[in-house]
């Protein structure tokens, strides 16, 4: 038996989240039966991590386990992208070892979520277009402080089946492009929901609907009713999926 990675990218727009779910087609489904039909023998991906509804995924990796040689992997590729929907792009497909694990095996996941004040009909379900002026300094204070916290329970959503709340985020800062708001965020975990809900309680900062010594309130209250309503899914982005050096060695991606 031999495990195998696989790279993509995919838009959510078009698929009710990652994982395979009994009343809608999942990015997961699509794969699973796109590989058994071109594989000839059943495949079940496994990924990184599960993505809701409308979320994108810029880069997304998943592994499966096969008995047999593969096809020529260049040509694989190509045909896989060929039967695959448009809103999914398989970019690498590499042998690892027997343990390495796509979930499990990651030491960090970095989102994006994008925010515009004008619709754009080449963008549309890629950003969250929000027209209200906002103060991107005191976001980003706020921001900070997340760096100086570990418990996030206030930002998760309540039906969540987690051993614990605990996150360690290295990265949370707001970037004022030309045309667009960025939301950077990395951590070793996501809770449930999490991102989205610190990007609607950063923009209540940013709109001076609440001062940065409150969102630490929030934070601090481990509750999910202090926090702000979450934003649409349309304008978040799994960015980069992290690894030990040397684990992911068939693959030509950076994983930074």
């Amino acid at each position: 038996m031999q495990r195998y990675f696989i790279e993509l990218s995919y838009k959510g727009t078009d698929f009710h989240g990652w994982q395979i779910q009994p009343n809608g087609i999942s990015v997961q489904q699509v794969l699973d039966e796109t590989l058994t039909q071109r594989l000839s023998r059943p495949i079940y991906v496994t990924g990184s991590g599960r993505t809701d509804a409308g979320v994108h995924a810029s880069q997304q990796f998943a592994h499966f386990d096969t008995e047999g040689e593969l096809p020529e992997i260049d040509m694989l590729v190509y045909s896989l992208n060929n039967m695959l929907p448009d809103g999914i792009a398989i970019h690498h497909i590499f042998p690892v070892e027997a343990t390495t694990h796509a979930r499990f095996s990651a030491t960090a996941r970095y989102y994006q979520y994008h925010i515009r004040r004008q619709k754009s009909p080449f963008l549309a379900g890629l950003s969250y277009i929000f027209r209200p002026e906002l103060d991107v300094a005191l976001m980003n204070a706020a921001a900070a402080k997340l760096l100086e916290h570990s418990n996030f329970r206030s930002f998760s959503k309540v039906r969540t089946n987690v051993n614990h709340y605990h996150c360690r985020i290295m990265r949370a800062e707001w970037e004022q492009r030309a045309d667009e708001l960025v939301f950077h965020i990395k951590a070793d975990r996501f809770l449930y929901g999490m991102v989205r809900c610190l990007v609607g309680t950063l923009l209540d900062v940013g709109q001076g609907r609440m001062t940065v010594d409150q969102f630490v309130d929030v934070i601090r209250a481990e509750d999910r009713t202090a926090a702000s309503r979450a934003v649409p899914a349309s304008g978040l982005f799994l960015t980069e999926v992290s690894y030990p050096d040397g684990l992911l060695e068939g693959s030509s991606t950076s994983t930074v």
